[in-house]
């Protein structure tokens, strides 16, 4: 890996070597693509809108954008900020698998947790993430998922409930985490008790109605939604929540992590690790609930690879308030391997600068630097999924 654009301050650049030796642990990641994509396809995977592009711009035009000219241009052979025709053209020239090969090894990640509940048939799993990489891989699964695979498969309302946590446990035997998408689905905004089992057999009725008169398998109702965390937080693997930043499909202001302080007491006697994913905007919110509960760990995920030259600062708030044990690492990149790579080089380009800063103002010391971003990078999400240490 180059670290020509980590632009360390430091005299001898001896902490942005150290953080660039991080094997990173990507704790919640998706698979890169598995197929050529057009220009539109590629402008449409680096927003996180799902409206098409409008005739009149570019989606380069933006910090990811410019981030991807100018940090994956060099990995892909070209000099850093080609126009977007020619970035692409050298992307179409080098075919799909050459540039994941490129841009995931380049990434330096040393075990992926890969959550597979989205379009999983559009990109690589788990087993193909690793054999890509040459490093672990293991799957996160999706609450929502096993629970409209279930009612595809076919159940009643009565039978749900069990058919559901049957399901479960047999889809997660070899798990390392849990997802849940309820911010997408209904908001934060639920109430964090579980429901009673009469509750959800009339919740299941009322969904499989809606399945028959519409066709569409889509859990949203947020009885069901409850239950399905709730038998997560049962099943006692680490449970992630996304949290605010996303697609339109997320009602933003109601997926602010501080809607979750009454399921994060009720689960607090179980130990279960309360993971919030991404967080931007309310990414200190996130870091408040890390500092006050034992059981809540936060990450800005995609916040970092969307804001690009501005990542330093959404870095750096993440380190404001949280115990450093408490903030672990990850891309949630989806498809493009210009995502998986950005998640890695801008997270390490701004822990290096804002650590920097710290030793520099005689704060930290250097291997105080180092020790902190190898918890956040690496040694944390080890410990919550119980990972062991690095091959």
């Amino acid at each position: 890996m180059s670290t020509e654009s980590l632009e360390p301050p430091s005299r001898d650049g001896s902490l942005a070597r150290a953080i660039e030796a991080i094997p990173l642990v990507d704790h919640h990641v998706h698979g890169a693509l598995a197929e050529d994509v057009s220009r539109r396809e590629f402008e449409e995977l680096i927003t996180e809108s799902n409206r098409p592009v409008p005739g009149w711009m570019t989606q380069f035009d933006s910090q990811v954008g410019f981030a991807v000219l100018r940090h994956c241009a060099p990995v892909l052979g070209l000099d850093p900020h080609p126009d977007p025709e020619t970035y692409l053209a050298r992307r179409t020239e080098l075919g799909t698998e050459e540039v994941n090969r490129r841009l995931l090894a380049a990434a330096g990640i040393g075990h992926l947790l890969v959550e597979t509940g989205y379009l999983g048939e559009r990109i690589l799993g788990p087993g193909r993430m690793s054999a890509v990489t040459g490093r672990p891989a293991d799957e996160v699964v999706r609450l929502e998922a096993v629970a409209e695979r279930v009612v595809a498969d076919g159940t009643d309302a009565v039978g749900f409930a069990a058919r559901f946590e049957a399901a479960l446990w047999q889809r997660s035997r070899t798990a390392r985490g849990l997802k849940t998408i309820v911010a997408y689905r209904h908001g934060l905004d639920f109430d964090p008790r579980p429901p009673t089992p009469n509750e959800v057999t009339a919740a299941a009725g009322r969904w499989l109605r809606t399945v028959e008169r519409t066709g569409t398998v889509r859990v949203d109702d947020p009885v069901l939604l409850r239950h399905l965390i709730w038998q997560g937080i049962e099943r006692g693997l680490p449970l992630q929540f996304h949290i605010g930043y996303g697609d339109p499909d997320v009602d933003l202001h109601r997926s602010d992590p501080l809607l979750l302080r009454g399921l994060i007491e009720l689960a607090e006697p179980r130990a279960v690790p309360l993971l919030l994913l991404h967080c931007y905007p309310f990414h200190r919110n996130a870091g408040y609930l890390a500092q006050v509960y034992p059981n809540v760990y936060f990450d800005v995920g995609l916040g970092v690879s969307y804001t690009g030259a501005r990542s330093v600062a959404v870095v750096a708030e993440s380190l404001e308030l949280a115990p450093f044990a408490k903030i672990l690492f990850s891309s949630d990149a989806w498809g493009p391997a210009e995502l998986h790579h950005l998640g890695a080089l801008l997270w390490r380009r701004a822990m290096t600068r804002v650590l920097s800063g710290f030793v520099a103002d005689g704060e930290w010391t250097e291997s105080q630097a180092v020790r902190v971003a190898t918890m956040v990078g690496a040694q944390n999400a080890r410990r919550v999924y119980g990972l062991g240490e690095a091959e």
